[in-house]
This record gives C-alpha cells, structure tokens and sequence, in this order.
C-alpha cells in the first residue's frame, strides 16, 4: 500500500512534498510495528525533545545564563591578533557572539552609541559595556581589560600555610587571654588568707534576680542587671561581672568555697580587660579545686527538668587534661562475695566515674578479681585501649554485668596490674607519661608489700588509688599503706553521694609534680558540646549548640609554705567556636567542592564538613561519640590512612585520590579527584588541611573593576554576601560590630575606615562580580514588569550565585506568595552560601555537562505544599575542564507548572490523524521523568514525586542497572546510628520477674533513704540505671553501607524487557536533552512483581573476633610534649583519709540494705 502510495505522490508532487510525506508516513509505520513490539522509541524521544525544548527555554530565559554567558565571553574571548592558549570550542563559539564583532561596544546586541544613556528597548549588553567602558576607545579598553583579567591556578601548599598562620594567630590570642588569668588568680590567692569564718555575699548563677515571696531578693541572689547580646548567642549578660555556679551537691556557704570565690572575685577585672582586648572572646572562666565555677560575662544558670544543676567543672574535659599529664589506668575491681549488693552498685558508680575522668590521651583498661582474675572485656587481656567515648561506653556495658561470688585474691590482680603497664609502656604505646593502679574493693588482708617490692619499688613510678567501699574500716589501714607507700591516695566512699567527690581526689595528686615543676601546660581540647552549660543557659538555637575547643591552664598555689604539697588552685580556660575558625578560611579559593579541615594529635576531626555531631530522632540530639570521630572515618577512601597519619605526625606536604562525595543529606553523590595539602599549626597539637578538586577546582578567575563602579552595583537590593564569608572583620573591634559585610567593605575600600581588617584580593573580585552580574538585575526587572511574560506565574524565582559568594534574586511573584519561602533563606541550609560549602544548587551543576540544566525537586518540599522544581546551570569562562566556573543562574518553578509542561509534551505524536498509539494517558502505560541519581520528579501518582525510582519501579530500575543505565555506588557511614533491640529484650527479661521487680524497687528506696540527697538520687543513681534500661528503640552508634545510584553520561536512550513469569514487559528510558533527566515509559499490562530498590542503609555486622581486633588496633597518635609523672620533692604523706559516718539513720539502714540487696 505504501508503494503505491509513492507512486502516486511522485506523479502529482514536488520532490520536496513527496520527502516530507514519506518521512511522516514512514514514522508511521515503524509506531505501528513499535506497538506490536513494545513502546515505539520515536515517539518517547518526540516527547523527551519536545518537554526538553520547551523547559530549557523557559529556564535560560528567566535565568539570564546566556545573558551572563555573553558578558563573560565579550570580557574574556581572544581577539584577532592576539595569542590565546584558550581556544574555545566549536559549541562553544556558535553559542556566543564573534570575537570579531565582541571587539567595539557598536557590535553588541541591541547597538546603540557608546556612551549614551540606555534607552528604553536598548539591550542591557550594551548599556553595560557602555558604563564600563565610559569614554576610552575600543582599542584602549581591550588592552586594559587582557591585563586585569586572567586565570590563575591554585597553589595549595601556599593557600594551607597561610591558613595555618591565621589559625594559630587566633589560637595565640586566647591563650594569652588564658596567661593572663593565671597570673592574676595566682597572685590573688598569693595574696589571700584562708578565714573559716568568712562570710561574703556573691552572685550565685541560679539565685541571681530570684526573689522570696515577699519579693525580697533571696540570699545570694542579688539584682544583677542583664542584657541581651548578639555575641553570646542572644543570651542576656553582664559585660561588667562574672557570676558563681555550684554543683547542687554541695553547699553554697562552704568556709572553703566562700574563700576561694573571694579571692577570685579578682579575675573580674582581667576578664573585661581580655573581652575589650580580644572582643571574639566569648566565654572565660575558672573552674576551682573546689567545686566551684566563675564565668564571665554573667548569666544566669536554670535547673533541668529534675531541678538540679549536674554541672561539675571538675568533670570537665579541659579542667582533667589541664590538671594532669596523659595516663595508663589499670582499675581493679572486687568481684568477691562480699562486694554483693549495695557495695557492688558503689563499686560499678566508682568505676564509671573514673572512666570520666580519663581522656583521649589516656589509655585504661578493667581487671575484676575474685579467686582468679578476669578481664572485663576478656578480649583486651594484657593490653590497654585510648580512653575514647567509644571504648569507655564498651566497658560501662560490661560492667553491668559483673556479679560478686568467692573470695578475693588481690596479690594476683596487683601483679597483673604491674605486668600490663609495664609490657605496655615498652611496646612505644599508650600515653608514654603516668600510671596508675585504682583500687575499688570492700577490704584488704594483707599489705602486699612483696608485690610492691618486686614491682614497683624504688622508683614507684606506677601510683596506687586505694577506693574503700562501704562503712567498715577494718581493713582501712591496709588499703591506706598501699597508697601512701606508693605516692597514691586514700578514700572510703560510702554512699553513692560520696562517689564524685572521692573520685576527683585522685586528680590532685596526678597533678603535684606539675604544680611542683610550675609548668603552667597549655592544653586544647577536641571539639565538644558542653551540653549541661547549654541546658543551664537554656540555649535555643534551632541548629542545636555549637562545637567548640576549650584553651586551658592549670591555677597553681605559689605559698612557699605549700609547695611541696602541688597544691592545685583550679583551671582557667575560654572557649573557642570551631565557627569562628571556619570564617578564616578563604572559601572563595577553595572552590565549588573544595574544604578545610583540622584534626587533633589523636587524629580526631576537630573541623570538617562531613562531621555530624547531631542525628535527628524527632528532634536534634547530641551523638554520645561526636568528639572522638577520626578523620579515617570520613575520609574513609583513604584505606591505608596515608592522609591521616601525615597529619597526626604534624608534617607538611600533598596527597591525592579519588574520593565520592555526598550532597544533598546524603542521597546524591558526586565522583571527582581531591588534591590534599596540610601542614600543623604552631603553638597547638592541631593540623589543618586543605582539599582542592581536581579540573575546576584548581582553578581561579581574577578580574579587576574601579571601585567607584563595584561599589555602585554591590549596593543594590538586589545584592547579598554570604553570611559565614568573611569580608571585612567586624568582630574584633566593638565599634564594627553593627556594620554589614556589604557597609564594612564600602568604608574600607573608600579608606574611612583604614583599621578594618579586610580581605582586599576578595573584595576586589566581588566587586567585579558585582559590576559583571549588574546587567542580570534589569534584565529580570523587564521580564518582571513584562505582564505577557509568566502570566501563570510559574516561575517565581531567578537567583544567581558567584565564587565570591555574591548572590542575586529577583522575585517573579510577591514573597507571600512563594511556594518554598524558605529557599535561599537561614532555614534552606544546603541552598545557601555556607561556612564551609557552596549551595547545593551551584555544586551540582558545576558537574554537568557545560550548556545544560540541572533539575531537582529539594527533598522536604515534594510532599507538603512548597513543591518547587529548581533549575540551575554552571556558568564557566570556557569550555574547557581546566576552566574556572565562575558563578551558577537558576530559577525557581511551582512543581505544579513544570508537571504541566510534561504532560502538555507527552500529548505530541507523530499519526496525521492526530490519533497517537500511546500516550501517557492510557491506563497501560506508565510515564515518569527523573534525574540522574534516579528520583522521581513528574508521575502520576503525586505522592510518589521526590521518591527513589527503584522504590516504586524496582524491576526496571534492577533491569537498568543490568544494562548499565545507571551505576549503584555503594557508600559508607562510620557516625551512623541503628536502632538497638538486643539491648532493650535483655532489660525485659530483668524486670519481667515479679520478685524481681519488687526487690529492685525496695533497694532503691533503702539507698534513697541512706543517701538523703535528691541531687544524688537524680543525677548519679539514674544515670546508672540508664545504661542498664534503655528505652526499647534506643539509638546507638553504627556502621552502615548504603547505595547511590547515578546514572551512565554516555547512554543517551536505550529499551528494555523484563521477562516475568507469563508475559514480556517493556519500557523505554530517554533522556532530555540539555538536561540530567530521563523520561522512562513503563507498559503497565504486564504484571511484574519485583521487590523494590532501596536505599536504605544496612548495619555492618561484625562477627566477634573482628570487634575483638578493632578494638585492639591502636591507629597512630602524636603524644603530647609535656609529661610530669612524678617529682622528687613531692610530700607523699598527703595521701588520705577515712570518711566517718554522716548520720544514725545510716547505721541503722545498713542491716536492712544487706538483706535486701544482696538476695
């Protein structure tokens, strides 16, 4: 039939009529054969092209990229005559206007007489090559802009030593902010003389402007005026006065306390000396001996929610590093018969509370001791670990499951004891500084002098903490001997109240030889939340509190009457925002993708993007290990920790490798090749490292503008910076602390302000950015004012970023009316210019292909009414790899308007009746349009959109990753959280016998009533129960491994069948042109089941001897310089005492505690 159709047509038509006809009706055909086999690829691709047609134009248009394209190109392109060495490509050259005629302001679009104004119709080109150029000629021009606009390429050793001398420069400012508060504490308490009947009103944290209901103002709690402050996280401060906080457990009038918060009343001053010295201070502070801690500015403190302040300074980290040197711990522990009951309950409160004493320098491990010795973690015999959060919460496990039986042998775990330390000090590991033995038993037989003798004496370098548990002192002179004849301590603890308190004791005596030596150690500790300060100030920032380092110095007594003693007065330190180091960094030169980083001499991630301290679990909480990430666990390409031992070595030099990099909460990734420079930063035990990524990454664009022009265009409202960059330092003045970046820049680049600390070379290029992007801001305003442009309003956005972290937006529609109001917002963390990355939109788009659009639906809005589709396209000087991309445009569209235009294009065919075989509307027929990491963008069921496509087609997207479509990367999460079940069916089955339970209940009352201490009863007894009753879907740390999924450059279209059990289904997957989509049409007729493609991430199960080796495997570390185990003149005879018994009532519940505890 066809045949004779051509006869006919080629008596009676043009030869031109009978080709068009032909190729329709040859269309035809192949559809109808297609429909017989499957879903005819032509038509899909008629539709792809079709929709990708219609949305790039829409895109381009209200994004102005060929606009800002054509600007780059007219200030950048060779020119006849000259040598460039970067030739454009073909594409390239038809896409821009000709360098020929780019060569004189009367060549660009539009025409116009140079020098006059812009007249109305005239293009935005030209007005702006006439602001610029002004009245030089052509010639003239072209010669100044080949010298002030160049490509540069990064030099990465350069750029991380210059921020490491920024970075110690901080670092070096708070520590002697610190110095200074050393030296007045000493000197007052020089000063002082200690008076037991002292009496001295002070502004106590908690009670400060809290009245009685009289309305009188209660004691210690005087009017103290506060005020708001931006600097301290909006809290109300007092600029002028520091206030006093004490642990609820103790007593405010104490003579002891009382004299030491008089004394130290003299720190007031220095503190507001270094605040007007050093105005990025914030926090300053002295943590006493005593208990008590003075903090600057004043604030005032709130109980949680049990009505108690758990806060103890002495806990904290900076206090124990500063206080002491780095330490091997061996704890034993009594496991015999008598320790039953209330006595082991103490033992197991003692023992935790000596794990929180220990930091990452230290190295500990646990012996329980009856008739023979065990190891609490059997598989750590005769070795230690560092005491992590990690390693310590592993042995509180093990703890709970200690249970006291025979008799108790204590010259064997001595020995044993003596044995670890020693085999472990020659290995070269641990911390290579002080040892010590602790001791928590109920009772001593004998003195053991023989163990000592053959172990540690006469050096006694290994010290002996003796911890008497219970109320009997029978044995109280035995364990007393041994710590005074090994230069250890004494302590009887009774009571759960009396655990703290004794513990700490032994941190004084750590601390002699250093105080007797008068080494004032500067000690910096790894990034950390002080959570109890932030619960006391109730801190309420949305992004939950911010992680810090802590720069401290021990407080020494300088009495020559007490200087053999190593009287330790306390800790001062302040605190440093890993924030504040993050505005250092010069992001501008980093790049799209590139990042600084810090590590501690542990190999700890002090800073690094990729760091998760929080996991949402209905809402932000703090991970227990967050401090003690390593950067293997984040770098984790790097297998043979290259990168990470170079740097805990403290040395200088480059590394490389191929790295997957995750954006957008971790479901997309991105595959480049990181250069890595680093080097230490003097005066701290920190390193700091650059990556840069390889191509455009390494690359940097530089041009030159007056500033008379870059400040005009900067200040326009259309014109934002990026919040975190820093421009200009508005912080270390105080008169600067109310200027914008945008005000700061105009008074130091027009020298009214010559004192402002400001990045110049920065400056300089934002404000060519500004004069190059100007044009974008008339050109949206005449799309805007345009009323038959966008009559649907489905654009709603046009926004631009630079590599200078300038920003444009135009608004298509009024703000209330936006979609998603929180994008390009504080709220849209990922969509904005950040601290440490670029917006998501501009990092993924710097990926594609040059020329093409990047379309996404932001997960969080496709399922609410914000659904938007964003589009972005990367703009870069050349076409070249080598190329700096130079800013990103894009728009914002209702996702409703963009499915639209989908739709409207599936509707086309190729049938000159207009009846098409198949269409996006039959039932048997499923259409979807996704991206290239396999989301769903358009479908018809709307609750699908933003969803992974294998969860909802997962034998296509199986079958797709047969045929190589797509790629599955497979990921992993080393600060990932699981939920835990094993733990929870454990507790169940303690508490699931009623006797059980009703003993339980009676034991905790006896101890209620014995201690008499709410503080105790809240703060100490529950916080043991919480490891042993965890909630049934407790959260814990974890590995996992989990897929992305990207889709293959090269396949442009493709089909396949999935062979099911009785019938052939087909689909068809085709890409949009100059796009990352990808429309896929499924046939639906056949019913093929097929479990669904996730990408939920899996648990790596490690079987037992594999947790046995990690745990074992000691990675490299650089231990700290300053070590002060012992000193000759050190007075040994301080070594304790026993406690007498607090109350009657005490003695006459023991008999009851007895029976009932230990059935």
């Amino acid at each position: 039939m066809f045949g004779n159709w051509r006869i006919v047509l080629s008596r009676t038509c043009s030869t031109s009529s009978f080709l068009l006809i032909w190729i329709l009706v040859g269309l035809r055909a192949v559809e109808v054969a297609g429909s017989q086999q499957g879903i005819p690829l032509s038509v899909v691709k008629l539709w792809a092209s079709a929709f990708g047609g219609e949305i790039k134009s829409i895109s381009a248009k209200y994004s102005g990229s060929q606009l800002l394209q054509k600007e780059l190109w007219t200030i950048t392109a060779p020119r006849p005559g000259t040598n460039s060495s970067s030739e454009p490509s073909a594409s390239a050259k038809g896409s821009r206007m000709n360098p020929k005629n780019a060569a004189c302001p009367g060549a660009w679009e539009g025409g116009g007489t140079r020098g006059s104004p812009r007249k109305y119709g005239e293009s935005f080109q030209t007005a702006y090559r006439k602001r610029l150029l002004g009245s030089a000629t052509c010639s003239e021009k072209y010669k100044e802009l080949e010298k002030s606009v160049k490509v540069e390429e990064i030099d990465g050793v350069k750029l991380v030593k210059n921020l490491a001398v920024k970075m110690e420069e901080v670092f070096r400012k708070k520590a002697d902010a610190t110095r200074r508060l050393v030296e007045a504490a000493e000197e007052a308490h020089h000063q002082h003389e200690d008076n037991p009947e002292l009496q001295y009103e002070y502004f106590n944290a908690v009670l400060i402007n809290e009245v009685d209901e009289e309305g009188n103002n209660v004691e210690l709690g005087g009017e103290f005026l506060l005020e708001p402050n931006n600097h301290f996280n909006n809290l109300s401060v007092n600029l002028s006065l520091s206030v006093v906080q004490v642990p609820t457990n103790m007593y405010n009038k104490d003579p002891d306390i009382v004299n030491g918060v008089y004394w130290s009343e003299a720190l007031n001053k220095v503190f507001v000396d270094n605040f007007e010295r050093d105005p990025t201070l914030i926090w300053q502070y002295f943590g006493s001996a005593k208990g008590f801690f003075r903090q600057y500015p004043g604030v005032k403190w709130y109980p949680d929610k049990h009505g108690v302040i758990g806060f103890d300074c002495r806990n904290r980290k900076w206090y124990i590093q500063a206080a002491t040197s780095p330490k091997d711990v061996v704890i034993l522990v009594d496991v015999s018969g008598s320790m039953k009951g209330l006595r082991l309950t103490i033992a197991r409160q003692t023992v935790s509370s000596i794990l929180d004493t220990l930091g990452e320098d230290d190295f500990f491990n646990i012996i329980a001791y009856n008739q023979e010795v065990h190891y609490v973690e059997p598989c750590l015999n005769g070795t230690l670990v560092r005491a992590d959060r990690t390693n310590k919460d592993h042995f509180r496990e093990h703890l709970d499951r200690l249970f006291a039986k025979g008799i108790g042998l204590l010259g064997d775990a001595l020995a044993e004891a003596f044995t670890i330390l020693s085999n472990f000090n020659q290995t070269g590991h641990g911390s290579l500084c002080s040892q010590a033995i602790m001791l928590v038993t109920d009772g001593a037989t004998a003195m053991y002098d023989d163990v000592f003798e053959k172990y540690n004496w006469p050096e006694r370098k290994v010290r002996i903490f003796s911890y008497l548990i219970g109320r009997e002192s029978a044995f109280a002179d035995n364990l007393k001997w041994m710590a005074c004849a090994n230069k250890g301590y004494f302590s009887q603890i009774s009571t759960l109240a009396d655990v703290q308190e004794n513990v700490m004791r032994y941190l004084h005596v750590m601390s002699r030889p250093k105080v007797i030596d008068h080494e004032h150690d500067t000690v910096w500790t790894e990034a950390y939340v002080d959570t109890p300060l932030s619960q006391a100030h109730k801190l309420k920032d949305k992004a939950g509190p911010s992680l810090m380092t802590t720069v401290a110095m021990p407080v020494f007594s300088t009495k020559n009457e007490t200087k053999n003693q190593g009287i330790l007065l306390g800790v001062v330190g302040t605190d440093i925002p890993l924030q504040e180091l993050m505005k250092l960094i010069p992001k501008h030169m980093l790049g799209i993708h590139g990042y600084a980083f810090a590590i501690t001499n542990n190999g700890y991630i002090l800073s690094h993007p990729d760091l998760r301290p929080l996991y949402q679990d209905g809402q932000k909480r703090r991970k227990p290990n967050y401090s003690s990430v390593d950067l293997s666990e984040v770098e984790w390409e790097d297998k043979d920790d290259v990168l990470r031992n170079a740097m805990v070595n403290r040395r200088t030099g480059t590394f490389s490798m191929e790295v997957k990099r995750t954006v957008d909460r971790g479901r997309r990734v991105l595959k480049m090749h990181n250069d890595y420079y680093y080097t230490d930063i003097k005066g701290t035990p920190f390193s700091v490292g650059v990556a840069l990524s390889r191509g455009h990454g390494k690359y940097f664009f530089r041009g030159n503008v007056s500033v008379e022009a870059g400040l005009r265009d900067l200040e326009q409202p259309d014109v934002a910076l990026a919040d975190e960059w820093t421009y200009c330092n508005t912080e270390e003045q105080h008169e600067h602390r109310h200027l914008t970046q945008i005000q700061a820049i105009k008074l130091f680049m027009t020298g009214r302000r010559t004192h402002l600390k400001c990045d110049r070379e920065l400056i300089q290029e934002v404000l060519f950015d500004a004069v190059v992007t100007a044009p974008l801001e008339a050109y949206w305003t005449g799309l805007a004012l345009n009323k038959s442009e966008n009559s649907d309003k489905g654009v709603e956005i046009a926004f631009l970023g630079t590599r200078t972290g300038l920003s444009r937006t135009n608004l298509f529609v009024p703000a209330d009316q936006l979609s998603n109001q929180d994008f390009l917002t504080a709220e849209d963390k990922e969509g904005v210019f950040n601290a440490d990355h670029f917006p998501l939109w501009y990092k993924r788009a710097a990926e594609q292909v040059t020329g093409t659009f990047l379309y996404s639906v932001p997960f969080g809005t496709a399922f609410d009414n914000k659904s938007v589709v964003l589009a972005s396209t990367a703009i870069q000087l050349l076409d070249d790899r080598k190329s700096p991309i130079v800013a990103a445009v894009g728009i914002q569209m209702k996702l409703e308007f963009f499915q639209r235009k989908f739709w409207t294009a599936c509707r086309q065919c190729t049938a000159l009746d207009g009846k098409c075989s198949i269409s996006c509307d039959h039932a048997d027929i499923n259409c979807y349009l996704i991206d290239n990491n396999a989301f769903i963008l358009v479908t018809e069921e709307q609750s699908q959109t933003g969803l992974f496509f294998g969860e909802v087609e997962g034998a296509v997207m199986n079958k797709l990753l047969q045929m190589g479509s797509f790629k599955r990367i497979p990921l992993y999460d080393y600060q990932a959280f699981c939920r835990d079940y094993a733990r929870s069916s454990d507790s169940a089955r303690t508490l699931s016998d009623p006797f059980t339970v009703v003993k339980w209940l009676l034991a905790e009352l006896v101890i209620f009533l014995l201690e008499f201490n709410l503080y105790s009863w809240w703060n100490v007894d529950l916080s043991v129960k919480a490891q042993r009753f965890r909630h049934k879907n407790a959260m814990v740390p974890c590995d996992t491994e989990y897929p992305a999924f990207v889709s293959e450059r090269t396949i442009k279209e493709t089909t396949g069948n999935i062979d099911c059990e009785d019938c052939i289904r087909s689909f068809v997957i085709q890409q949009i042109p100059s796009s990352n989509l990808f429309m896929v049409v499924v046939d639906n007729k056949c019913d093929c089941s097929s479990s669904p493609v996730t990408m939920d991430p899996i648990e790596i199960m490690y079987n037992e001897s594999l947790k046995c080796d990690r745990l074992k495997f000691q990675k490299d570390r650089k231990k700290p310089e300053s070590c002060h185990p012992f000193h000759p003149e050190e007075n040994a005879m301080e070594c304790g005492s026993a406690t007498r018994l607090s109350s009657p009532l005490t003695a006459a519940l023991l008999p009851l505690i007895a029976a009932t505890v230990s059935r």
